[in-house]
């Protein structure tokens, strides 16, 4: 009788321990990954870099410290770039923040194959999907997933040179 009281004891204690560590931190919605431009910045024969700008929205309401975003990339469903950024900042609540992002890819495996698939077309308007993690400083949940689809404009591909005088 004693260890049956025990035994209920103990299981209502760990149930309560599992609801208050279920509700002990916000339940946090994905952020919303956009790549707004593809600027290449130099090339050649064996690799591209390219400027990348992205947009993040947080649909939160609560301010998430970003240390970073792991993205895997892919243009018309062929594998375009991945990597890390270790870009820090602040998304605001229910906010969005803009930044550029650095890619570095390999003719075969990125742009040669976007082109011919293109044949010849305008690079505008390419559908684009973009997923992996971002990485947020503080509380209990420290990597979020997000993956999103859009379409991209590639039709500035070529970088602008500045014009020092």
């Amino acid at each position: 009788m004693i260890k049956t009281l025990l035994r209920v004891q103990w299981l209502v204690v760990a149930a309560a321990l599992l609801v208050a560590c279920a509700s002990f931190g916000p339940h946090l919605q994905a952020p919303h990954v956009d790549l707004l431009s593809v600027q290449m910045l130099s090339t050649d024969m064996f690799a591209q870099k390219f400027k990348v700008r992205v947009k993040v929205q947080n649909p939160n309401d609560i301010e998430l410290k970003v240390t970073g975003i792991e993205y895997t990339i892919l243009l018309m469903g062929d594998p375009f770039a991945d990597g890390e950024s270790s870009d820090q900042f602040v998304l605001p609540a229910l906010g969005e923040a803009e930044f550029d992002m650095t890619i570095t890819t390999a003719f075969v495996s990125s742009l040669g194959r976007l082109i011919s698939r293109m044949g010849g077309a305008k690079l505008e308007n390419v559908d684009y999907e973009i997923a992996g993690k971002v990485h947020i400083q503080k509380g209990m949940l420290r990597e979020i997933p997000f993956s999103h689809k859009g379409k991209v404009d590639f039709s500035k591909l070529v970088a602008k040179k500045d014009r020092a005088s």
